[in-house]
């Protein structure tokens, strides 16, 4: 196979990125369907779920040791038909045992191609040589936006919940099939073990993404009921927040790129931590519901950016392998998603959800105050 376009390969790059984030929002819809055939209640089901976020754990590291035998290429490929295979299999799984089992299948075709594609965009990132990252990250969020918004629409119009995960499945196909001759096939060096702990710069870099993609994950499973029983705003109308949230996060990651080269990523860190952290705290301590959503625009806004930057600098440092380095800054960050909303709730009983809102902002602020600090520490 000839070797493709620079251009050809960065547009294949946000295709990647498009793939996992349209199949996690279509599979987002089905959660009642599968909830009521395999019989669930709310407990049991919030048990299963957390097989999908054990798939990605499980799978983060295992990806960034077979880029260095299978090649980007070959991984990327192999992990989008496990996605495409598992997703229409969660609408027929008929007992909890077989839905769990599908949900770990998923997470784990979700979790490798997480890692595999952020090592393919800090290379052709490093090759293009100016900032990428943010619009590559850009295209997971429009892929969800894609994804929930056409598995929505075609179980509003009747369609069979396993007709519409093939449609799905069919244009996850059709982007995977254009885009693959142009995913980059070489091999990324994995000189290590496959579980090697990060050390150094790798672990500030990965403790950072933790702490933001927590304040993400505080957006997703939080802000509605910040909204609902804190601000007392109609449940029908709680999810507002997360919406603008979202569309804030998106709309800056597209022109993230552009901020990035002018500013740089240390600064483009110091300002969108401190710009979150204030949206959390004009979210909590202004008591009003639209303020709460401009609270949540900043924190969109602010977040947007810093993860993308951070790996790019996982890519740049020198301490451990690049492979090594991204797995886990990736694994982290999920571990983040994953963990952090549980902490948000513990110290939510504990105290109460704005205190623990409030404590995310001071950990933002950490954020900012740390980057200087790891610019210092990268080649």
């Amino acid at each position: 196979m000839p070797p493709s376009s620079p251009r050809a390969q960065q547009h294949a790059t946000r295709a990647a990125f498009f793939i996992p984030g349209f199949a996690t929002a279509a599979w987002a819809p089905m959660v009642p369907f599968a909830k009521a055939k395999a019989g669930l209640s709310d407990a049991s089901l919030g048990g299963l779920l957390l097989c999908l976020g054990l798939g990605s754990l499980l799978a983060m590291p295992l990806a960034g040791a077979l880029t260095a035998r299978l090649g980007s290429r070959r991984l990327m490929i192999a992990t989008t038909a496990l996605i495409l295979l598992a997703l229409p299999l969660l609408t027929l799984a008929p007992t909890p045992l077989a839905l769990g089992a599908t949900l770990f299948v998923f997470g784990a075709g979700v979790g490798a191609m997480d890692c595999t594609m952020n090592m393919q965009a800090v290379a052709v990132e490093r090759d293009a040589g100016r900032p990428m990252m943010s619009g590559f990250h850009a295209f997971y969020s429009i892929g969800g936006f894609i994804g929930a918004g056409c598995m929505t629409g075609l179980l509003v119009l009747g369609t069979p919940l396993w007709l519409a995960s093939l449609v799905a499945v069919a244009v996850m196909l059709l982007v995977a099939l254009l885009s693959a001759p142009h995913w980059r096939p070489q091999r990324i060096l994995h000189d290590g073990p496959m579980l090697a702990l990060p050390h150094g710069v790798v672990l500030f870099i990965s403790v950072l993404a933790f702490v933001v993609f927590l304040a993400e994950g505080s957006m997703l499973d939080w802000s509605a009921v910040f909204l609902a029983e804190i601000r007392h705003v109609p449940r029908d109308q709680a999810g507002a927040g997360f919406a603008v949230f979202t569309l804030a996060m998106t709309a800056m990651r597209l022109f993230g790129d552009g901020i990035v080269e002018r500013l740089g990523r240390t600064r483009t860190i110091i300002i969108g931590g401190i710009t979150a952290a204030a949206g959390f705290a004009l979210a909590t301590l202004v008591p009003s519901f639209a303020m709460a959503l401009v609270g949540y625009v900043l924190v969109g806004l602010g977040c947007a950016n810093i993860v993308p930057a951070l790996f790019s600098m996982a890519g740049q440092q020198r301490a451990m392998p690049e492979s090594i380095a991204i797995t886990a800054v990736t694994t982290l960050g999920y571990a983040g998603i994953l963990a952090g909303p549980a902490a948000i709730g513990a110290l939510a009983h504990a105290t109460s959800l704005g205190f623990a809102f409030l404590c995310v902002a001071a950990m933002l602020l950490g954020v900012a105050a740390s980057a200087r600090s790891l610019a210092r520490r990268l080649p």
